[in-house]
């Protein structure tokens, strides 16, 4: 009836089939809070009902729901719910994501799905995944400003190097893992062939852990990747790797030697100034654009340049709604009222049509936005 996806952006978003539902809600991880759970989405899923009813059958609203009344009952789903949940579903598909970051409570029936929230989870500056890595294993942690974890890993995939390597596990290696340091650093005795042939296991080790973290990870979210591990392992995992999303300076002490705390500090050291620069470079970049009459902070004016593909990069406010919608004939914004059917948020649709015409798209909060209005964008000409 569902399918949970960590994909973005998802098939779903390109179909043309309507109603287009889109619900959004903070979720709590852990103590007696986490009951309020599943009663706030089953407020959300009424909400939806009640806009479903001005304009739908009993018998297509009820197939609408659907699948939301199944993730209701889904028990182990919200008893690892994450900081946040975001569904959408149309007459054919519902696809669900379990979220990093805590977003604000919100529901909508419109013709097109609400994704600016999504685009701010996915497209931020400040998300990033964490490779902890050892010569015996490998954790992938997700974090950003706003939190931190780790990610629950298919048990499916080779998570330890005797999955990784089964059979073709030397000899060498098994001997020297009996005698170990801390950190999963092998305390070697001897030379010659035998050192080498563990150094050629942790090698393809690495490059299966380099596989899995890039194809599973790392081309569906595209987020930067930090390692964590001893130094001496630095050098012969970034040797191996063939991805692109990984950062030439990591977090050098054994992963699993560290807090939670002590991750976070030391991957935020690294993300922070590269997050404040880029920010300070898309907003220097719309004042000159503004400045030379390639850019604007007028909501109707960025509407028709958004209907003629005419905006590179358009920068949205966090958390702001603007009832309405745009006449794709005319250019002209449409006011409206969140909760009719037919009218969606103005932020989100231009969000989602510079998005679909491969423009990009940041989302900002409040207080990094170069306007008060909501939008602020870049021309093309």
């Amino acid at each position: 009836m569902y399918e949970i996806v960590n994909d973005f952006p998802n098939e779903l978003f390109n179909t043309d089939l309507k109603p287009c539902i889109s619900l959004y809600q903070p979720t709590f991880r852990h103590g007696p809070e986490t009951q309020q759970n599943t009663i706030r989405f089953s407020n959300l899923v009424k909400e939806i009902e009640e806009s479903l009813n001005q304009k739908y059958s009993k018998k297509e609203v009820e197939s609408l729901l659907k699948p939301f009344e199944t993730l209701l009952m889904d028990k182990p789903f919200w008893e690892h719910a994450g900081d946040g949940v975001a569904v959408f579903a149309n007459s054919e598909k519902c696809i669900v994501y379990r979220l990093q970051r805590s977003v604000k409570e919100f529901a909508v029936v419109a013709d097109s799905f609400h994704i600016k929230l999504l685009i701010r989870v996915f497209q931020s500056d400040d998300r990033y995944h964490l490779l902890g890595l050892n010569r015996k294993e490998f954790a992938l942690f997700e974090g950003s400003r706003y939190g931190f974890e780790e990610v629950e890993l298919d048990p499916e995939l080779p998570l330890t190097i005797e999955d990784a390597l089964g059979d073709e596990l030397t000899e060498s290696y098994l001997s020297a893992g009996a005698v170990s340091g801390s950190g999963g650093q092998a305390m070697f005795h001897g030379h010659g062939s035998k050192k080498d042939e563990i150094d050629k296991d942790i090698e393809r080790f690495f490059r299966s852990v380099d596989r899995t973290v890039l194809e599973h990870y790392s081309k569906p979210m595209n987020l930067p990747l930090f390692l964590v591990a001893l130094d001496e392992y630095h050098t012969p995992f970034q040797r191996v790797s063939h991805n692109p999303m990984l950062e030439k300076e990591g977090i050098k002490v054994a992963y699993d030697a560290l807090s939670i705390k002590q991750l976070v500090d030391g991957a935020w050291k690294k993300i922070e100034p590269q997050l404040l620069a880029k920010t300070k470079k898309l907003v220097d970049e719309f004042e000159n654009a503004r400045a030379n009459d390639k850019g604007s902070d007028d909501i109707a004016q960025i509407v028709r340049a958004a209907t003629e593909n005419r905006i590179s990069k358009i920068l949205i406010e966090a958390d702001r709604i603007i009832p309405g919608g745009m006449d794709m004939e005319t250019g002209d914004l449409i006011d409206g009222k969140i909760g009719n059917p037919e009218v969606d948020d103005v932020l989100d649709d231009l969000a989602e049509m510079v998005f679909n015409n491969s423009g990009e798209v940041v989302v900002l909060p409040k207080e990094r936005m170069p306007s008060t209005t909501g939008a602020a964008a870049v021309y093309r000409y």
